[in-house]
């Protein structure tokens, strides 16, 4: 059985930095590509960020370009999002997603405010 568990949300300060973890099981996960997504109060869910198995590959979304950072530890089966100067517009749900799969985590709340 495929799961995915977020965690390392909480509320920060605008300017302040989280580090989100997934962690994965019941997969080869080594294998596949991870996707990050949140979704805002009353908002659509949004694509943040992926990274191919291999590490190669990684891609994000224009709103956060430059201040967020994807990567994976394949010996931990855990996809990290390392979030920097953070802002309010931030605020959200972040979920991780197995494509493959088509399957979601439970998510986790970062909430950005003073």
């Amino acid at each position: 059985q495929v799961q995915l568990v977020e965690s390392g949300g909480g509320l920060v300060q605008p300017g302040g930095s989280l580090r989100l973890s997934c962690a994965a099981s019941g997969f080869i996960f080594r294998d596949f590509t991870i996707r990050w997504y949140r979704q805002a109060p009353g908002e659509e869910r949004e694509w943040v960020a992926a990274i191919s198995h291999n590490q190669n590959i990684t891609t994000y979304g224009d709103s956060v370009k430059g201040r967020f950072t994807i990567s994976r530890d394949n010996t931990k089966n855990t996809v990290f999002l390392q979030m920097n100067s953070l802002k309010p517009e931030d605020t959200a749900v972040y979920y991780c997603y197995a494509p493959a799969f088509t399957s979601w985590g439970q998510g986790t709340q970062v909430t950005v405010s003073s």
